[in-house]
């Protein structure tokens, strides 16, 4: 199946239905805001290491559902305690840039690339994307960053400087909205989301719960 290319002039994506196995959709097109929520909107997110832009909507999606939010034993001490602070847009661009310049497991770069950065910080500024903080004696350990459209929250990154910091942010994060938010969109799997609850859903029903829950 051919891949699409997108015009920078032009807001448009192609049908999720016509992604590659991979899940990979189209390339190119910009990242605008006009454009980043389209593609949020239509089950779509950017994720590249340089330029063409790659567009991807991968089948299945991995997702998290409020209601099934799994805390262990050991991390409900960790919340009891107190270890942690947690707050809210204090400090987008440095939670962004802590997450692109993160060192990350068998990966010798970030897909978080300077433009990235600029684009959802303009996005921040909108009221569209969200910053969750984790502070330990007044320092910055840990935190998460994605867009936020109606009831749907799109994960897009999370880095931890301590054990336990970025769960902790997560976990807060998900029990201060639970009863704002439908679905958490977790893109793509990791061991660390799934200890806490996420799963893979199909991608017709991933879109089905976006589409009832945008406003």
């Amino acid at each position: 199946m051919p891949l699409f290319h997108l015009p920078e002039n032009e807001l448009y994506f192609p049908p999720v239905s016509m992604s590659e196995p991979d899940g990979l959709l189209a390339i190119g097109g910009d990242l605008s805001p006009e454009r980043l929520l389209l593609a949020y909107r239509s089950g779509i997110f950017p994720w590249y290491n340089r330029k063409p832009i790659l567009w991807w909507s991968p089948d299945p999606r991995f997702v998290l559902y409020p209601s099934e939010l799994n805390i262990s034993h050991s991390m409900k001490q960790v919340l009891k305690k107190g270890t942690f602070r947690i707050s809210y847009n204090e400090c987008f661009e440095t939670v962004v840039d802590r997450c692109r310049t993160a060192p990350r497991e068998g990966q010798d770069g970030t897909w978080i690339t300077r433009d990235m950065l600029r684009a959802y910080t303009s996005l921040h500024k909108q009221g569209y994307a969200m910053s969750v903080e984790c502070w330990q004696n007044d320092e910055l350990v840990g935190g998460l960053y994605g867009v936020k459209i109606g009831r749907c929250f799109f994960g897009e990154s999370m880095f931890a400087a301590v054990s336990n910091a970025s769960k902790a942010a997560f976990i807060t994060f998900v029990q201060d909205h639970a009863a704002r938010l439908a679905i958490i969109d977790c893109q793509v799997h990791t061991h660390h989301l799934a200890s806490l609850g996420a799963r893979f859903v199909s991608r017709v029903t991933f879109l089905d719960t976006v589409q009832r829950n945008l406003d």
